[in-house]
């Protein structure tokens, strides 16, 4: 029952991350696009406003499940060689996320504040580049958990 609830807790976690990255990348930012700076840019820190909070209970729900389920299957010695990679990707993602959030992201609210379009400009574009390298591993991190490849 735990390793059911845990398991179920992980992957309601992860598609609330991967999907909503999914999402931001695939139809806000493309629909976005015609807008002017001012608006465009401030459409996105109020929606990473309202989306990262909840990335953080994801990723803390991610790591505490992910960790229990390897402790409840015996350790890392005693699990598969796919979820020591899912694990390692997703600590990498983990590292991502934080960087956006404390780095670009910062940095996106601080100009949108000040109206430095460019900057803030400059700011979004890392924070698009992380987001599509996250989603990509978010992914691969998928096939291992779906196919148990290795």
């Amino acid at each position: 029952m735990l390793y059911g609830l845990s398991k179920f807790l992980h992957v309601a976690s992860v598609i609330t991350w991967v999907g909503g990255m999914f999402f931001a990348y695939m139809v806000l930012r493309p629909a976005a696009g015609p807008m002017t700076a001012p608006e465009r840019l401030s459409l996105w820190v109020r929606t990473f406003g309202r989306f990262f909070p909840g990335v953080w209970a994801a990723v803390a729900i991610i790591l505490a499940t992910g960790l229990g389920m390897i402790f409840l299957s015996g350790g890392m010695g005693a699990v598969p060689l796919y979820v020591h990679v899912m694990f390692g990707l997703g600590l990498l993602m983990m590292l991502i996320f934080a960087h956006v959030f404390f780095a670009p992201y910062k940095r996106l609210r601080t100009h949108v504040a000040a109206q430095r379009w460019e900057e803030a400009g400059k700011a979004l574009a890392q924070i698009r580049k992380l987001v599509a390298l996250n989603t990509t591993l978010g992914f691969i991190v998928t096939f291992f958990a779906a196919t148990k490849l290795f």
